[in-house]
């Protein structure tokens, strides 16, 4: 059967915007060939220079293994022989920096679950190809992404949880800085945005960074998706 995924990706060509391509190594896991062959051709099309795939997690660990981190990894939650979960954890830890998720489950459980694993990105199989596009450029670039269909969980009941103690702390210049950071935006830019010194901006992080207590960006961004302060 042809997933809405297999369908979107080939309705457009994978110029999506103006801008070129940027050349990036990937990595795509899930169990579905035609899905999987998809996510690979809008990689190749977006300026992927190199794309290895896995059909399970036993066979992503291995590729894993012997590629080292790879710029990005698009991975399912679901895969046969184990947790796409605990994949997306190892890879974390092993040095993978773009973490996408690519999955049929729109469930709060899982779209939580993803961030807090480490993903920065989560997009459904059922996205449109401008979704695809876009997750991807937001994550590659530094930024984090949530699929609009599954953007309102981030936001809906999940104030006062143990991952997002400090997010209610944050004040208004705070989760301006934090909207632009999801964007994927330097320091430098996130000033010349909001009129501030690159400095005022790293001061504004480091606040940030101890009312949430994580300094990395990623997480950052996540938990205030998380706290439903920033999208």
């Amino acid at each position: 059967m042809t997933t809405g995924l297999d369908s979107a990706l080939h309705r457009i060509p994978g110029q999506l915007s103006g801008s070129g391509p940027r050349a990036f190594s990937a990595m795509v896991v899930d169990d579905h060939p035609l899905v999987r062959e998809s996510m690979v051709a809008r990689l190749r099309a977006m300026g992927a220079r190199e794309v290895i795939e896995a059909g399970s997690a036993g066979e992503a660990r291995a590729r894993a293994h012997a590629s080292g981190p790879l710029e990005l990894a698009v991975l399912d939650l679901g895969l046969p022989d184990g947790s796409g979960l605990d994949l997306l954890a190892e890879l974390r830890t092993a040095g993978w920096g773009r973490l996408v998720v690519l999955s049929a489950a729109d469930d709060p459980t899982s779209v939580r679950a993803a961030f807090v694993a480490g993903a920065q990105g989560y997009l459904l199989k059922s996205a449109s190809p401008l979704v695809v596009h876009d997750g991807v450029r937001r994550v590659l670039a530094g930024g984090v992404y949530a699929d609009p269909a599954v953007a309102s969980v981030l936001a809906a009941g999940l104030r006062g949880g143990p991952a997002d103690n400090g997010v209610g702390e944050l004040s208004g210049r705070e989760i301006e800085v934090l909207r632009l950071v999801s964007d994927g935006r330097s320091n430098k830019q996130i000033g010349e945005q909001l009129s501030l010194s690159a400095l005022t901006v790293k001061s504004h992080l480091a606040r940030i960074a101890r009312k949430l207590g994580t300094g990395d960006r990623a997480e950052m961004v996540a938990m205030a998706m998380r706290g439903g302060v920033i999208r």
